[in-house]
């Protein structure tokens, strides 16, 4: 009975929280993006490599294979698959995202460039073809390829944290939530996320980039919870965190360092850590028994304040880049 009256209450509390109640808001069903990039068709024609079947350590030593000339020759040809084919060399992609689209992003050089759905990009701040240490930030909602200043805001502001020494990539490159309403209180986008964002890092790992450390914000780290067993990262760093999906670190299968930070004027402590029925995502990452190890956050503001200057949490965050902390 005990167990039968805590089933409903659970069930209670995620409909609330769908309804619209604990801070939640409405949103809007997205489509998650997958598959091969756009172009792929002429790509597979040409006798090319199947973007899907082939992994990025193989596309970097099929692209090791090819002279420079053909390398260019292909990202001139097919600019929206090379610009977007984990494994392929570092430069190589810049220069057909250069060519496959128009605007610029405050300096920041573009990895990958996905025009479909709401569009998808991965900045670069940095070099990071030679850094010694790497970051990837993966957003929560209401982040695609037109609406990427706030995690490029973030991006631009850890890169400045570490004086310029960690190249990080601000990455936009699944579907995110829109609003905070069905999608966002589900694993469904999360999990085509999580499978791309294991390739990035396996991609990265392709072309000699260091092992990154991956920040994760508010739904991104869901993503980063079901991609966290595959997941090629030193850290797992999340924030603002509505759960991974997962009960404590050792259900996450990594052997990455898992760190968490949530600030007390944080809007997602109001969201119930339950999972019923696939609704929920489970345990709060800054709940001590949860086994993260806790990053202070107590003058960070709001839900996405974590990254502002001169906060403890930018400067942890720093340190954790750079490997300053055991």
């Amino acid at each position: 009975m005990r167990r039968f009256t805590r089933t409903l209450i659970t069930a209670a509390v995620v409909t609330g929280v769908i309804a619209g109640t604990a801070g939640w808001a409405s949103g809007n069903t997205q489509e998650a993006v997958t598959g091969a990039p756009a172009g792929a068709a002429a790509w597979r024609a040409a006798g090319l490599p199947d973007p899907e079947r082939t992994g990025p350590a193989e596309i970097a030593r099929f692209f090791a294979g090819l002279s420079p000339v053909r390398q260019r020759e292909l990202a001139r040809t097919h600019p929206t698959v090379v610009g977007n084919l984990d494994g392929a060399p570092l430069e190589l992609r810049y220069e057909a995202n250069a060519r496959s689209m128009q605007g610029e992003f405050g300096g920041a050089r573009v990895l990958a460039h996905d025009p479909r759905g709401r569009g998808q990009v991965a900045l670069v701040y940095g070099d990071l073809a030679r850094a010694e240490h790497v970051a990837v930030i993966v957003p929560g909602s209401d982040v695609d390829a037109d609406r990427v200043r706030p995690l490029a805001d973030m991006a631009a502001g850890l890169r400045r944290a570490t004086g310029g020494r960690t190249a990080v990539v601000a990455w936009a490159g699944y579907t995110t939530p829109v609003g905070v309403g069905l999608d966002a209180a589900t694993g469904r986008l999360a999990e085509a996320g999580a499978a791309r964002l294991t390739r990035f890092t396996d991609g990265l790992a392709a072309v000699g980039a260091a092992e990154p450390s991956v920040f994760c914000h508010s739904y991104g780290s869901v993503v980063c919870g079901l991609a966290a067993h595959e997941l090629k990262a030193k850290d797992l760093v999340v924030f603002g965190s509505p759960g991974m999906r997962a009960e404590n670190v050792s259900e996450l299968g990594t052997s990455a360092r898992v760190w968490a930070a949530k600030d007390p004027t944080d809007w997602i402590d109001r969201v119930p850590n339950v999972e019923f029925a696939g609704l929920g995502h489970g345990a709060d990452p800054t709940d001590p028994a949860f086994g993260a190890r806790l990053i202070p956050a107590g003058d960070a503001a709001g839900h996405g304040g974590y990254f502002a200057p001169g906060t403890a949490s930018l400067r942890a965050f720093a340190a954790i880049a750079e490997g300053d902390v055991r």
